[in-house]
């Protein structure tokens, strides 16, 4: 008995997921793809929910090249990181200037984004074998120009339009029977 009071203790999985998560954004933060893409398993999935989904580390590390190629400032701050004994969600923000490269065929606008998402990461074996990011496309659009500022009148005259371009098929769809 004593013997065993004495043995070290392994943490539980639910820290190993979660001090995985953590290392892996703790290498977003420093920018650091190298280090991102040794987080993850070969087979791996990031399923950017806005943006599209990345297999495996060759692809996952182009995507970030490019973020960080696209906005050179890039801060990642993480807010909330909540673990079982497979997963970690992280809740995190990314702020900078989109003022270097283009990103996804974006050219850059030079405006701030500040952006609040949240990844459901799976952890096996001390690898991400996926990962499902959520954040607010529409919003990343307004921030860096594609899209007119919420509540303003170029965003009431776009909702207009298509508003009437939906009643226009829809009243075709009736007419034609289908």
């Amino acid at each position: 008995m004593a013997e065993e009071k004495t043995r070290t203790r392994r943490p539980p999985k639910r820290k190993q997921v979660e001090g995985h998560a953590r290392s892996y954004f703790e290498a977003l933060g420093r920018r650091d793809v190298d280090a991102m893409v040794s987080h993850w398993s070969r087979d791996g999935v990031n399923d950017i929910v806005p943006l599209g989904v990345f297999r495996g580390p060759d692809e996952i590390k182009r995507f970030f090249s490019e973020l960080f190629a696209a906005v050179p400032g890039l801060e990642t701050t993480v807010t909330r990181v909540v673990a079982d004994d497979k997963h970690a969600v992280v809740e995190w923000r990314l702020t900078g200037t989109f003022s270097g490269g283009s990103f996804q065929g974006i050219e850059p606008t030079g405006r701030r984004v500040d952006i609040r998402g949240l990844d459901i990461l799976e952890v096996q074996e001390e690898q991400i074998i996926s990962n499902t990011a959520y954040y607010d496309g529409a919003d990343f659009a307004r921030q860096v120009g594609m899209l007119p500022p919420r509540d303003s009148g170029a965003e009431r005259a776009i909702t207009n339009t298509f508003n009437a371009v939906t009643r226009i098929r829809r009243a075709v769809n009736e007419r034609m029977g289908s």
